[in-house]
């Protein structure tokens, strides 16, 4: 199951550059990297990125994550995935920019 990481360009750069990241400041702050859902993703984006261009979408396998990847209840109970290391750049399947298009982020059709 494909996951997906929403970062801003200074930290989806700072991920290529160094070849891992423990994530934008919130997951810092919260102690684990934030991740979504293909069912979650836009709402991510719409409560989390609105109005923010330049976004770049980052999907992830979620069974090569280890046990390092747990699933805990948030917004309304849903669970979301939220990765208890650093996110590494070999972990990247794809990532697609994330266009804002009349202040809606368009995601890939697949």
């Amino acid at each position: 199951m494909l996951i997906y990481k929403i970062f801003r360009a200074p930290e989806w750069q700072a991920l290529v550059d160094a070849g891992q990241t423990l994530g934008a400041p919130i997951d810092l702050a919260d102690g684990y990297i934030h991740f979504s859902t293909a069912e979650q993703a836009a709402e991510t984006a719409a409560k989390h990125f609105a109005g923010v261009d330049g976004l770049v979408l980052a999907a992830l396998e979620a069974d090569t994550l280890g046990d390092e990847l747990k699933w805990e209840p948030s917004r309304g109970g849903a669970l979301f995935p939220h990765l208890y290391r650093e996110m590494r750049m070999s972990d990247v399947i794809w990532s697609n920019p994330l266009p804002l298009v009349d202040g809606v982020h368009q995601f890939p059709a697949s």
